[in-house]
């Protein structure tokens, strides 16, 4: 048999959770997908999948035969790449992934740069604050906020991001300014929903950790909704620079407790991951090079900011 595709059937059936999922991927039917899980079984001589009536679970073997059929298929595809980008001219796709607000204010106005300075690029920007899988998701490159970068990518540190405490004026003139950590307990605090569960970690200038549990009537789950709500006078929020430095410049946001940095989930470093059959790829190094310039030594919202 043609095993590649078989091989390939096999890893979406197990990223999808289904068969029918996996032709829906693959744009072929669902008895398709099924003989060729039929025939890899047969030719290994054992069940891939416990079958029911409502999921697939893998079995052991299964399990085992998931883990390198995905490094076989990433071989292959870094081979592909490798020689389809022999020269040095970047020619093709360029898929890049990043968070919903960074990328927009930030990534989106480098591309068109980019595609004007290689005529054989073309240049795809996802933007999601979902983790994409680099291989399935056919991803060149990810741009990810992480204090861990992911250990199976080649990770390069692109920019530190700093956060600060802030509200409007006009509310801390209502509400009075927090002086310590443990006074935003009587403030409105604008959360980031599934993200903080409501506690707030504040690091002094030694590192000392102080965990306040918030409240606020107001939740979000989109960052860009919080400024909008902080702007608004709503609540004290804990926001990137990169995108409050002009309200910051500007008075309409005060920063308050200067003496502390927010620690997040997010971690304090933004990080450009891609596979590493993309090392070599003149693509992904014109991207790389695009951000070098653009972003070090200083982002351009720090520039602005000085």
């Amino acid at each position: 048999m043609n095993w590649l595709p078989a091989w390939h059937s096999f890893v979406c059936v197990v990223d999808s959770g289904s068969m029918a999922g996996a032709a829906r991927r693959l744009g072929c039917t669902r008895a398709q997908v099924s003989k060729q899980i039929a025939e890899l079984e047969r030719a290994f001589g054992a069940r891939l999948f416990e079958r029911s009536t409502r999921r697939l679970v893998l079995t052991a073997a299964g399990d085992v035969f998931h883990q390198h059929a995905r490094h076989a298929l990433e071989a292959v595809r870094g081979t592909e790449i490798a020689l389809r980008n022999l020269g040095e001219a970047p020619r093709g796709t360029l898929r890049v992934s990043a968070t919903v607000s960074f990328g927009r204010h930030w990534i989106a106005p480098l591309l068109p740069e980019i595609a004007a300075a290689h005529p054989e690029l073309e240049c795809e920007l996802i933007l999601t604050d979902d983790i994409v899988d680099l291989v399935a998701d056919n991803i060149d490159l990810a741009l990810r906020m992480t204090r861990q970068p992911p250990e199976d990518a080649v990770a390069r540190r692109v920019v530190g991001l700093r956060r600060v405490i802030c509200a409007a004026p006009h509310y801390l003139a209502r509400h009075g300014v927090p002086e310590t950590p443990h006074d935003l307990v009587r403030h409105q605090c604008l959360s980031y929903v599934l993200r903080d569960d409501k506690v707030w970690s504040l690091l002094d200038a030694r590192g000392n950790e102080a965990r306040v549990a918030v409240s606020s009537r107001i939740h979000f789950n989109n960052i860009e909704c919080i400024l909008d709500a902080a702007l608004a006078g709503h609540g004290v929020a804990i926001l990137p620079t990169f995108m409050c430095h002009r309200e910051l410049a500007d008075g309409r946001l005060r920063a308050v407790l200067d003496g502390y940095e927010p620690n997040v989930i997010f971690g304090r470093d933004l990080y450009a991951c891609y596979t590493p059959s993309r090392v070599r790829v003149p693509k992904v190094k014109v991207f790389l090079d695009a951000l070098a310039r653009h972003f070090q030594p200083l982002p351009p919202w720090e520039r602005d900011a000085g």
